[in-house]
């Protein structure tokens, strides 16, 4: 599972929203995916199988992980889990086609039994999966280091990367960013798998504070001083992690971590009337009527929003993976969520949306990233989204993601 912080932008003048109207949007393989895992679990029964897929169709292989997703969260509900690859049992999928619509063929193999279920997809679908066109997403590479980065961000003269155990410092050259000065956070508790933390200026914005697991580390340095020299503390902590900031209004929204499993508990600071499930990432949206809405995607993978005190289900948003982030564009309604794809992808992407209701509309096309999304959060200015991406051999990238209007 990946895992991240985000933190949104509460930029002026967010809430004088364009009020474009949006087409409505329906995930184009949410259907055959359903129709396919409820023949499949009716043959195969509750259980674990091993889950191939193979295209022969001209379905896009950048959807195929989404399909995957898409089938595998199915076929859970009917009590089937497609990630048993210990289990005897296989689904082999393969998708195909003829000039007149798609074929999905999916082979339940159980012992010597062999058993076929198929659904039929029209072969519309795969325009409407590239639809939504409001803006181009665009990368740049900031940092690259052959050890994990969780999270970082730029000062003045410097960019801090909170490692699992360490805090880097890095200064600028002509050949881009080098190290200067590493510290060790002292971590007395054991990481988790996937530890993540968050790291922003200090409100006064001669330093730094970040918080990794269960340790909060702040940072202190005047505007010449070489980096070196910088003063940088660690203790154990367990107060709140700030999710929302804003340094436009200083408002401020925490949440407490579980340092132990990687996720927000679901409690946060200051309460907003309604109890939140435990979440990975949340963003705080503009709403036309209501001011700000906070955007929360949960550890069972539902995507809802907190709106009138009351938490609401989010559709179209089924092929997300567990990172997002917020990025004010000024385009379309003006905030878009930056949202990586769904899985362990050796290639993930990211993709722009808008939250014009209750739906996730595309806004952009998916931007291919160079392996696994790891970490997506805003920078402080709200202009741009940072992603840590995890390549085949393990290497880390830390790329800017910005948007363009079309």
């Amino acid at each position: 599972m990946k895992l991240i912080w985000v933190a949104a932008m509460i930029a002026g003048g967010l809430t004088s929203l364009m009020a474009s109207a949006a087409p409505a949007y329906i995930s184009p393989w949410d259907d055959p995916a359903n129709a396919l895992a409820a023949q499949i679990a009716e043959l195969l029964g509750p259980g674990q199988a091993r889950l191939t897929i193979h295209n022969l169709s001209t379905i896009s292989n950048d959807d195929i992980p989404t399909i995957r997703r898409l089938l595998e969260q199915d076929l859970k509900t009917h009590g089937v889990l497609a990630s048993g690859v210990e289990s005897a049992n296989a689904i082999r999928l393969t998708l195909s086609e003829n000039q007149r619509e798609r074929l999905w063929v999916a082979e339940i193999v159980e012992g010597n039994e062999t058993r076929v279920a198929m659904v039929r997809v029209g072969l519309g679908t795969a325009r409407q999966t590239h639809d939504g066109g409001g803006l181009t997403l665009r990368k740049q590479s900031v940092l690259l280091s052959g050890k994990a980065v969780l999270a970082t961000v730029e000062t003045a003269n410097a960019l801090v990367a909170v490692a699992p155990e360490e805090i880097v410092i890095y200064t600028h050259t002509a050949d881009g960013w080098r190290e200067q000065k590493r510290v060790g956070i002292g971590q007395k508790r054991p990481l988790a798998r996937d530890p993540r933390a968050v790291i922003l200026p200090s409100p006064g914005g001669d330093g730094f504070e970040a918080s990794v697991a269960s340790m909060s580390c702040s940072g202190a340095y005047q505007p010449a001083q070489p980096v070196e020299e910088w003063s940088v503390r660690c203790h154990e902590s367990d107060d709140p992690w700030p999710i929302v900031q804003s340094d436009a209004t200083k408002n401020s929204l925490k949440a407490f971590y579980n340092s132990a499993r990687n996720y927000f508990t679901g409690v946060i600071s200051p309460g907003l009337g309604v109890d939140l499930p435990p979440f990975y990432s949340a963003v705080l949206l503009p709403r036309p009527s209501d001011g700000a809405a906070l955007l929360v995607g949960g550890i069972d993978g539902k995507v809802q929003l907190v709106e009138n005190d009351a938490l609401k289900p989010v559709s179209g948003a089924r092929d997300w993976g567990s990172d997002f982030a917020a990025l004010h564009t000024g385009c379309g309604t003006g905030t878009q969520i930056i949202a990586s794809g769904s899985g362990e992808a050796v290639s993930d992407s990211l993709r722009a949306y808008e939250l014009p209701t209750l739906e996730a509309v595309p806004a952009s096309a998916a931007l291919p990233m160079d392996g696994t999304v790891t970490a997506l959060w805003t920078a402080p200015d709200g202009k741009s989204v940072f992603a840590v991406v995890r390549s085949a051999t393990d290497q880390y990238e830390v790329d800017r993601v910005t948007a363009t209007c079309n």
